[in-house]
């Protein structure tokens, strides 16, 4: 079997806007009532933006405190500010080894995927110099559910028309993880070991300079 396309995560993989993530929801978890820490900041790792906030409003003891549409007024203040941060991003940003790795798959018009929670990656590709490496990035609304339910992943290997079980997919959140393995798909985790492995991760790399075409055409082929 060949390898067909590899289907990455964003946030963690490519690049780091975790900490932007963190600062724009703790900003907003404050002005809420709602303080929390880097511990607590790790469960919204790998999950939506709307699954992020419900998290928040349950940690805090205020699940049913929000109407839906005081919920998304929430959420879109919090992107907005999000996404103010986001301009400090350069192509500098981009993880060792990414797009040496993206250029390889281009080389060999093998499909590179985003299959993301964010609905900024566009943008954050776009800022990094990344977006014309890409055969093609999901949009988190077009499927039915997030991670750790596999339809991201799904959705951006039919969207190259590629077979799942000949795919890789690349993520640093047990979320991510439990999504590519759902998915059929061979999972690479970038970070802990014992926290990936556990979520079914069949090799865990410690970051991303062990990326490379011919280490990810070996878990295929």
């Amino acid at each position: 079997m060949k390898l067909q396309a590899v289907i990455f995560d964003l946030d963690g993989v490519i690049t780091d806007t975790a900490e932007y993530h963190y600062v724009a929801w703790k900003r907003l978890g404050e002005q809420i009532g709602i303080p929390f820490d880097r511990e607590f900041n790790e469960n919204l790792k790998g999950i939506s933006r709307g699954e992020s906030l419900e998290r928040i409003l349950e940690h805090g003891g205020k699940a049913d405190a929000y109407t839906p549409e005081e919920k998304l007024e929430l959420a879109t203040r919090k992107n907005e500010h999000y996404a103010s941060l986001l301009d400090s991003i350069t192509p500098d940003d981009v993880y060792p080894g990414i797009r040496e790795l993206l250029l390889e798959l281009r080389e060999q018009n093998i499909p590179a995927v985003i299959a993301s929670a964010s609905k900024n990656a566009p943008q954050i590709l776009r800022a990094l110099e990344l977006a014309d490496l890409f055969r093609y990035v999901v949009h988190p609304d077009s499927v039915a559910k997030g991670k750790p339910a596999p339809d991201l992943f799904l959705r951006g290997a039919e969207e190259v028309g590629a077979e799942p079980n000949a795919c890789v997919g690349i993520e640093d959140a047990q979320a991510g993880i439990e999504a590519i393995k759902s998915a059929g798909m061979v999972a690479v985790g970038i970070g802990e070991e014992i926290t990936l492995k556990s979520s079914g991760a069949d090799v865990v790399l410690p970051d991303t300079s062990g990326l490379s075409l011919e280490f990810l055409r070996g878990l295929i082929e």
